[in-house]
Formats: structure tokens, sequence, C-alpha cells
């Protein structure tokens, strides 16, 4: 994989303790939009201190080696996320990845370039084998993300996540990286 670079003013970075009130602004932001595509969230979640538990969650799980965190951020804040969960040693050597862009900013690279640096880092620095995806099957700005990063689509899990309240149908996508 070449190396991409995000749009000038634009970064991918490791979340951190200080990203709370940021990051809460971000999804209240952007609440209405993301509502459809995640679980039903708490009205804590979008206070400086419920995302202040939620990055200490996610700063565990990345000292455990389970989890890589990034928040993709410019100059007026934090604008989308990208991360690595459930990361598997042993013979799977594999993660499941998840992202949001600032719906400002889509459609101009900033979410599929991240992904091709999430990945970068999957296999250089982790050394995994596989990443994996899933999306609700009307999520066609997501699936062309991960069409444009090469993922392939491998099945379809009917109920497989309880998203915007109701349990939903995702298809699945995997990227081989070795």
């Amino acid at each position: 994989m070449s190396r991409p670079t995000l749009p000038s003013g634009t970064a991918l970075r490791l979340l951190t303790p200080a990203d709370a009130g940021a990051l809460a602004a971000a999804y209240r932001d952007h609440r209405a939009h993301l509502a459809p595509w995640e679980p039903l969230r708490t009205e804590d979640f979008f206070t400086p201190a419920g995302q202040a538990e939620q990055i200490a969650a996610r700063l565990a799980d990345l000292a455990a080696g389970t989890e890589i965190p990034w928040v993709l951020v410019a100059e007026d804040g934090i604008i989308g996320t990208m991360t690595l969960t459930g990361i598997v040693r042993g013979p799977f050597l594999s993660a499941h990845v998840g992202y949001w862009v600032d719906t400002r900013l889509q459609n101009r690279g900033i979410g599929s370039t991240a992904l091709h640096l999430a990945l970068l880092h999957a296999q250089e620095e982790l050394g995994l084998h596989r990443v994996q995806a899933s999306v609700l099957p009307h999520n066609t700005p997501s699936r062309a993300v991960l069409q444009r990063a090469g993922f392939t689509m491998i099945g379809m899990a009917p109920s497989y996540l309880r998203i915007a309240g109701r349990w939903q149908d995702h298809l699945l996508y995997q990227r081989l990286l070795s």
C-alpha cells in the first residue's frame, strides 16, 4: 500500500483524555446524522464527562492491545473518528474497523484516506492479517469507502447489531493485509 496523506489542515492522531470536550461537541453537532448508523446513546454520551468516561475505556483497551482509537482533527476541532477494535492475536490476527467523518467534509477523501492510514498501521505496526467491517446495507457512502479501500463483501449477518434502537442486518466486509 502506498502511504496516503490527508488534506492539508487535517490529521489522524490517537485519542487523548484532553479530547473529551471537543469529542462531545463533535458528537452533538453530528448527532442527527450519526443516529441511524449507531447504537442509541444516552444523553450523558454527548457531554464532556460522558466522553471522558468513553475515552478512559478506550485508552484502557489501547493499553491492553485490543483497540486503537484515533480522532480526525482539523484546525476547528475533531472532524471524525477511526477505530480498530476487537484486535485479536494468535492465528486470527484480525481487527474490526469503524469510522465517521463530519458531514460537512464528506466526499473529500478524508474518510478513505484515514481508512488507508489505519490499514497501514494494522499491517505494518500491528502485523494483522485481516481487517473486517460491518455496514448497514443502505449505508451506501460507507460501503463505497470500504470498496475504495479494497474491502470485499464476504456475507450478510442477520440481526447483527442493535443500531438506532433495533436489531439490523449488516453486510460483512474484509480486507486481507497479508
